[in-house]
């Protein structure tokens, strides 16, 4: 009788152990306000494609976290500059998504798409290239600059999020990463 009980509550404890573990999971939330921030560090960067191309991002894009899709809303102005002739200005808009890196402990913007680009003094031919290098531009920028590092001095939530990483999403408004310790 005794060994039944035992594994009847032993049972019962596996049964009930997913359900106990979403209890100790812990969320780290971040906002727009906080995003913004770390990409306003960064500052100007200026890449030169082949001798070809330049392009300039004097200023740090816009960044906005209330799209439907899950994904961080962009809008900057590059200064696209071809060979010999004079920079032109290039407003984009685009998206990107969120990763975590657990070596770094850090969140990063990544796969920055350029959704649709205006630059009246653009021929059109250049276009499609332009598209491009702005894309790669966007990429560089944010793959080595986090938008939010966990501290290990930091919150009760932060300290807990060297556990592993379940889930993060973009919610309206804020990065929303869900840890857990199994």
């Amino acid at each position: 009788m005794r060994a039944a009980f035992a594994f009847a509550l032993l049972t019962l404890l596996a049964a009930a152990a997913p359900a106990g573990a979403v209890l100790l999971d812990k969320e780290v939330v971040f906002s727009e306000a906080e995003v913004q921030a770390a990409v306003d560090r960064r500052g100007p960067v200026e890449r030169n494609y082949g001798g070809f191309v330049v392009v300039a991002l004097p200023a740090p894009p816009r960044i906005s976290l209330d799209r439907d899709d899950g994904r961080a809303g962009l809008a900057a102005r590059v200064e696209v500059t071809v060979t010999g002739g004079r920079p032109v200005p290039v407003d984009l808009v685009g998206n990107a998504g969120i990763r975590y890196d657990d070596n770094a402990k850090a969140f990063y913007l990544a796969n920055a798409t350029v959704e649709s680009l205006q630059a009246p003094g653009l021929p059109r031919e250049l276009e499609q290239t332009v598209r491009q290098v702005v894309s790669q531009l966007l990429a560089g920028y944010f793959r080595t600059n986090p938008v939010h590092v966990l501290r290990a001095d930091g919150s009760v939530e932060e300290r807990a999020a060297h556990w592993l990483l379940r889930s993060v999403r973009i919610d309206r408004g804020r990065v929303v990463a869900v840890f857990s310790p199994l």
